[in-house]
């Protein structure tokens, strides 16, 4: 068109376009009109063709469509004239088109709204006539307008305005065609990005997602359950009374095969709730696989029904370790059965040795008395040997009977703990061996306050008179002999120490001298080997350890751990 002169600037380099401040609405205006991404962006075919139609319409040789941001005024497409960008301060469109309103100049020379306008002036062109029907969306922002322009002055009848109106209402609609062609577009690709990841997810995981529809075909088999079904694919589509055997689910007991109540996902599909079933699959090729399955039906917002889903996890080696278990539950009840029938028969041969092996003992040892007693006249030097060495073999018979027994009644009898205070059961021990301790020249100490302990009175007291006793028996030649016993917290339990000055226990021996007959071999005081072994039992039975440790200076501390009251 010969009327337009001048090269239409880009926005930016125009004159006088100074900063403008930008309302709400028109922030959300500019929004709706980015959200269509029309600017700087070619123009489709029947664009193009509707602005011929609008140019044809009016009888003008010039029309363009127009869309307005912030700072300048678009040219999508236009016929009659090369298009481009220019100030939005320039554009004769930006002046009504936000009032929604159709605007029709015959001679916009004579205009006071636009005879300066550079497009009129002659600046960018000699326009007369201009009619613009407004784009607004259904939100009612306007994008920009349809405008139709001519050099020379003209008149639009009633009817071309009215078709102009409908032109625009096109161009609206293939906006929007445009932008919801994108959008869906983009929900797809992200719908099959979300596909891809959600079975990417289902192909991680080690449990069995399966899916059906509502008429029971299978839609989603995750990797774990293709290959727990390894012959799956070959049909996709069974019967539900073929599903058991399709798939080869059985009961628990992995030879009864389900019946088509009791598979999961058709009692999911019949709109239950599947919560913690058990079977097992034995698919051909593999191992049986016992699999816990829950699952449910699915039904859209408006309830109506979209299939079922499951899902299996594995528990054949939970299964398998169970029956293990209960196994050894099973064998414990026998060991325990045994080991009661063994601790009733131990009582029986304590109350045997007590009775059967003491007594005639002691028969033996009256005679023997009797026998030096009376007959110690006709009797020689050699015969008194022989008798005092009996005496002693039958005293020695009988300390090793009341260890044994000592020991028996310490594993057999009942464990019968009471809040006791460890001082007051230390010094009925010391009662029981005071004449050993005076005779021995021992000097004997509890030291310190003691304890209130849940122990077994009796048993402790035996405990205690066994490691005072073993400490007064084994002193050392070349020092008076010196015991103490003390008693310190250490967390929810109390360390008790029986502490001498002895001959000491050698370090390889420490651990040994708690096994069943284990002897030093102390010149002149052995002892039969069970007092500490009997020590070790007590302690056990209280929920302990001990141990043996040398002492500061020489000598023996036996240490043991108790509970607290």
């Amino acid at each position: 068109m010969a009327a337009i002169r001048a090269e239409i600037p880009h926005v930016g380099t125009t004159r006088g376009q100074g900063r403008r401040q930008v309302s709400a609405e028109e922030q959300r205006r500019l929004a709706a009109l980015h959200e269509y991404r029309l600017l700087d962006a070619p123009a489709d075919d029947e664009l193009e063709a509707v602005v011929r139609v609008a140019a044809m319409v009016a009888g003008v040789p010039t029309a363009t469509l127009n869309l307005i941001d912030e700072h300048r005024q678009c040219q999508l497409t236009t016929t009659g004239f090369a298009g481009g960008d220019s100030p939005r301060s320039d554009s004769m469109c930006a002046v009504r088109f936000q009032t929604g309103e159709f605007t029709y100049v015959p001679d916009a020379s004579a205009d006071p709204t636009y005879a300066a306008n550079p497009w009129v002036t002659g600046l960018l062109a000699d326009v007369r006539f201009y009619a613009s029907a407004p784009l607004v969306t259904p939100q009612g922002y306007a994008l920009g307008t349809l405008c139709v322009f001519d050099s020379q002055p003209r008149e639009l009848s009633e009817d071309q305005i009215a078709r102009l109106k409908d032109l625009a209402k096109v161009v609206l609609a293939l906006f929007e065609r445009r932008r919801q062609a994108r959008v869906n577009a983009q929900l797809l690709a992200e719908a099959e990005d979300r596909r891809q990841f959600t079975n990417a997810v289902l192909d991680t995981i080690d449990v069995a997602v399966m899916a059906a529809d509502p008429s029971g075909r299978v839609t989603v088999f995750n990797r774990t359950g293709r290959e727990w079904h390894s012959d799956m694919s070959r049909e996709p589509d069974v019967a539900p009374e073929q599903v058991a055997e399709r798939y080869k689910l059985f009961r628990t007991d992995g030879v009864t095969p389900l019946t088509p109540e009791e598979v999961p996902l058709l009692r999911a599909l019949r709109g239950g709730t599947v919560s913690g079933a058990e079977i097992v699959i034995r698919s051909p090729g593999t191992a049986p696989r016992h699999v816990v399955v829950g699952g449910r039906g699915l039904r859209s917002t408006s309830g109506a029904p979209l299939g079922a889903v499951i899902a299996m996890t594995d528990v054949t080696a939970d299964r398998a370790r169970r029956r293990a278990l209960e196994k050894a539950h099973t064998d414990l009840a026998v060991t325990i059965a045994e080991l009661q029938r063994s601790n009733t028969e131990l009582e029986q041969f304590a109350g045997v040795v007590s009775h059967d092996l003491a007594a005639p003992l002691a028969v033996v040892n009256g005679y023997l008395e009797l026998l030096a007693d009376e007959y110690r006249e006709r009797l020689d030097e050699q015969a008194d040997k022989w008798i005092t060495s009996a005496t002693r073999a039958v005293a020695r018979m009988q300390e090793l009977i009341r260890a044994l027994l000592s020991y028996a009644r310490a594993g057999s009898e009942p464990c019968r703990r009471e809040k006791a205070n460890l001082g007051e059961v230390a010094e009925h021990a010391l009662l029981d061996l005071r004449d050993t301790i005076r005779t021995a020249g021992a000097e004997v100490v509890v030291a310190g306050e003691m304890p209130w302990l849940a122990l077994d009175p009796t048993l402790v007291r035996q405990l205690l008179q066994n490691l005072v006793g073993n400490a007064v028996k084994y002193r050392h030649p070349d020092r008076p002999s010196r015991v103490t016993v003390a008693a310190e917290p250490r967390g929810t339990e109390w360390l008790v120490t029986v502490t001498d000055n002895g001959i000491g226990i050698p370090e390889s021996e420490r651990l040994r001298v708690f096994e069943m007959f284990a002897q030093l071999g102390v010149a002149g005081r052995a002892g039969h080997g069970v007092g500490l072994a009997t020590c070790q039992r007590i302690v056990e039975r209280h929920g302990g350890h001990i141990w043996a440790d040398g002492a500061p200076g020489g000598g023996t501390t036996i240490a043991f751990t108790l509970p607290g009251a």
